[in-house]
């Protein structure tokens, strides 16, 4: 599929299923010029007499003014984790398609006036930045970025990343982070070398979490001997997937590794989202985002 094909068919999927789910959902932090009525009060030279509240003026004997919430500029930044861990994929995709998808997506549906949208790419020699733009070009860009590392050792992990990302953009906004998750320095169960950068980020930013994760990571099939190999590391195990105790196990470390992360992730104060590489990515995406609109949750910061 050409590039501009596949952008618009995600653009029309996006326009028809999800599109306008997150607008107006960033209000501003300052009382100023905006749209959205925020405080009443007594008429003051210089205020907008346009915004005169003339039955609360009549009750009061003087004239009161509504006072506007200011919109500012959303700058969201998405960092994509695209490591060795990423180009797995049982189904018809790999987990870092699910990426690209998630970053393009949110490129066209983050398109308010004004707001922009940056890009950071963690692979195999660092992260590549992609300087903050209108939405759609953000979202074209991701479609055209260099595939994804499939060899070697991932020299840059997510913590690292999570900290260059709150140093190269300070300005408060909206980060989403799509990534597996799967942190080769920690234990399975965590704790997780992520999550404290994550918590820092979070402290400052409305943060979004997407996990990917595919069929094949939470249960093995009985397909008998086969060579497992860990695409950040090369290391190789040879599996009897016939032994029901094994892939029990499998299964239940699965599980526990997918409530600890959840976990940390909310603790974290974070938003959290799994997708899978079988699912319907438009339709578990807005889902979530109709969730968040219905659920009052600290509002995404706006720059001042």
């Amino acid at each position: 599929m050409t590039e501009e094909l596949a952008f618009r068919r995600l653009d029309l999927t996006v326009r028809r299923r999800i599109d306008g789910a997150f607008q107006g959902d960033h209000p501003g932090l300052t009382v100023g010029t905006g749209s959205d009525a925020e405080e009443l009060v007594r008429y003051q030279p210089g205020h907008d007499v346009r915004r005169i509240d003339w039955n609360a003026s009549a009750r009061a004997g003087e004239p009161y003014v509504w006072l506007t919430r200011a919109e500012h500029a959303l700058e969201t930044w998405v960092l994509v984790d695209r490591t060795p861990s990423m180009a797995f994929g049982t189904t018809t995709r790999e987990k870092a398609d699910v990426a690209t998808w998630v970053a393009a997506a949110v490129g066209l549906l983050t398109r308010g006036g004004g707001d922009r949208v940056g890009v950071g790419l963690v692979g195999r020699d660092g992260v590549r930045w992609q300087a903050p733009g209108p939405g759609r070009i953000a979202a074209r860009r991701m479609l055209r970025a260099p595939d994804h590392d499939r060899d070697g050792v991932s020299a840059t992990d997510l913590a690292a990343a999570l900290t260059r990302l709150a140093a190269q953009a300070p300005r408060r906004g909206l980060r989403v982070v799509v990534s597996d998750l799967l942190d080769p320095t920690g234990e399975p169960s965590g704790p997780f070398g992520w999550e404290g950068p994550l918590r820092k980020l979070a402290a400052r930013h409305d943060v979004i979490v997407v996990e990917t994760v595919d069929p094949r990571e939470l249960e093995l099939p009985d397909v008998g001997d086969v060579l497992l190999t860990d695409p950040e590391s090369g290391a190789q195990r040879e599996v009897s997937t016939s032994d029901r105790r094994i892939r029990d196990a499998y299964a239940a470390g699965a599980a526990a590794h997918r409530a600890a992360t959840a976990a940390a992730v909310r603790s974290a104060g974070a938003d959290h989202l799994v997708l899978r590489t079988d699912d319907d990515l438009a339709r578990v995406l807005t889902r979530f985002v109709h969730r968040r609109h219905r659920t009052p949750t600290r509002p995404a910061r706006r720059t001042r």
